[in-house]
């Protein structure tokens, strides 16, 4: 059981980190008809979009490929730590159940060490420690991937919100300065 309680914890300061940093960068969550009002018109965006703008309009931008490397590194800063935490967290719930059937052999193991004894009694109150324990770690493994895979989807699907967000504001900014470039204003 101790082991089931390390992975337990660790699963879930992993998980609620990832979900904590996802509160704190909302801009995804920004509105279609806003983020495009905010590409077109950088000084009216607040927030983290007003940075990813700056970054990405200013006036050292020469081309389309500088935008798109620009928005490359910021899906890069914001989605290389998500990523790889996805995939260690996604190991460490798939886990869990691993272990707690890892504790149902073990406790079968007691069950028939105490069949194998069979001296009265003390028989029937190993093959209980033995049953309880294989059945207590199966539950325990299960209690702690079900909700952690809950919450892997959450994650999941948070990321590819903030993907597709970074695509779409990278799509409308290369559109604006296609336009300028089509204006002369470049």
């Amino acid at each position: 059981m101790v082991p089931l309680t390390i992975l337990a914890l660790a699963i879930y300061a992993i998980a609620f980190q990832m979900i904590f940093y996802f509160s704190q960068h909302r801009f995804y969550k920004l509105k279609r008809t806003d983020l495009i009002r905010a590409v077109n018109e950088p000084n009216e965006a607040k927030g983290e979009i007003v940075g990813i703008l700056e970054y990405t309009q200013n006036g050292e931008v020469n081309s389309i490929e500088d935008i798109k490397n620009r928005f490359a590194e910021i899906v890069n800063a914001y989605l290389a730590s998500i990523n790889s935490k996805r995939a260690f967290l996604l190991t460490l719930v798939t886990t869990a159940p691993l272990m707690g059937l890892l504790g149902t052999v073990m406790g079968m193991l007691t069950t028939f060490s105490g069949l194998a004894i069979s001296t009265g009694g003390q028989t029937v109150d190993q093959i209980a420690a033995g049953i309880s324990e294989a059945l207590i770690t199966t539950q325990t493994g299960l209690i702690i991937a079900i909700p952690a895979y809950v919450m892997l989807t959450l994650i999941n699907k948070r990321r590819i919100e903030m993907e597709n967000f970074l695509t779409t504001m990278e799509a409308l900014t290369v559109q604006v300065y296609e336009k300028k470039i089509k204006k002369g204003t470049l």
